[in-house]
């Protein structure tokens, strides 16, 4: 069966996103329908150094699918980057006779899969489970639907005070990396502009935002920024607008952990669901090192090494659109 696979062993890491619950779901019941057991592994990588596995059956992940969060939990594990951590992890594999590994998360969570894979010769597959939705290799990962949605949401309410009180709002969302969020939330919520961190490298946002004029027909706007260093964030760009041009009556916004929460939309809970049956056809068919991702509405498999060092590319034409809606 499945070459040899008779018992996976799954894991959260790293950031939590909604939607993770109904990849774990996912995984649990596609496993056991094909007569794998299945050992849910709590905390992450540190959870799998210390030994916090329990074996799941189909009810362990019963009315889940709509709550945010992991139910598994998520750590940080400095322990498992060392040899000596990864060495531990490896022997609790080999007592719980695990076979294989379902990993969810992200960047960091698939860097630490790839290198243990590499030692121990342990078949992974991951999830993409980030609200950055910065993954190579997939057009969306899970989360990402929910965490744009709740900003959109809070855009929409804070919009009602910058009217209110003829108000220029910079408004931060996560994408340390990557403006995913910060883009397309401004998009979708009619925002005068987004500061993303792919395009502050190539000029400066800030001072181009007020030589187009962008409040000319308007007494209120809103400016999303990416949380990223490069774009100094909302707090740096409103005390320099604060500066260079007092005229504005300037607010800070910052979203903060309230994007990780909430109930799954239903396209994240579908892509998860999805995801979760695709990692154990993979497993069954011999695949490993790979991520599951989603193209065109399709599954694809992706390298865990392209997945991880690829940079996914923010289609920059769309800051355009905001501009051009803007006027």
């Amino acid at each position: 069966m499945g070459h040899g696979i008779k018992c996976i062993g799954m894991l959260t890491s790293g950031g939590d996103a909604p939607g993770m619950n109904a990849a774990i779901r996912s995984v649990t019941r596609a496993a056991i329908f094909n007569n794998i057991r299945v050992k849910a592994i709590y905390r992450g990588y540190k959870g799998l150094i210390t030994g916090e596995i329990k074996e799941f059956q189909t009810q362990n992940v019963s009315n889940i699918i709509q709550q945010g969060g992991t139910i598994l939990k998520s750590a940080r594990c400095a322990e498992f980057r060392t040899p000596e951590g990864r060495q531990l992890a490896y022997e609790n594999l080999v007592k719980e006779e695990i076979d294989a590994l379902v990993v969810i998360g992200g960047d960091g969570t698939f860097t630490g899969a790839r290198l243990f894979s590499q030692e121990y010769d342990v078949p992974i597959v991951g999830l993409p489970g980030t609200i950055d939705n910065d993954l190579f290799g997939t057009d969306s990962t899970i989360g990402y639907d929910t965490a744009l949605n709740t900003i959109i949401d809070a855009v929409d309410k804070i919009r009602d005070t910058a009217s209110s009180h003829e108000r220029l709002f910079f408004i931060e969302v996560m994408g340390r990396d990557a403006g995913f969020l910060a883009l397309n939330s401004a998009l979708a919520s009619g925002a005068e502009a987004a500061i993303i961190p792919e395009r502050e490298t190539k000029v400066d946002q800030l001072e181009e935002l007020i030589k187009n004029g962008f409040r000319k027909s308007k007494n209120s706007s809103i400016v999303i920024v990416s949380e990223s260093e490069v774009t100094g964030g909302a707090n740096g760009l409103a005390e320099r607008m604060r500066r260079e041009h007092p005229e504005y009556d300037v607010r800070v916004s910052i979203l903060g952990h309230i994007q990780r929460g909430g109930s799954p939309t239903a396209y994240d809970r579908i892509i998860a669901s999805r995801m979760g049956v695709a990692a154990i056809d993979a497993l069954m068919d011999g695949l490993r090192n790979i991520m599951i991702g989603i193209v065109n509405n399709e599954i694809v498999h992706v390298p865990l090494a392209k997945a991880i060092k690829d940079d996914k590319p923010v289609n920059e034409q769309l800051l355009g659109v905001v501009q051009i809606l803007s006027i």
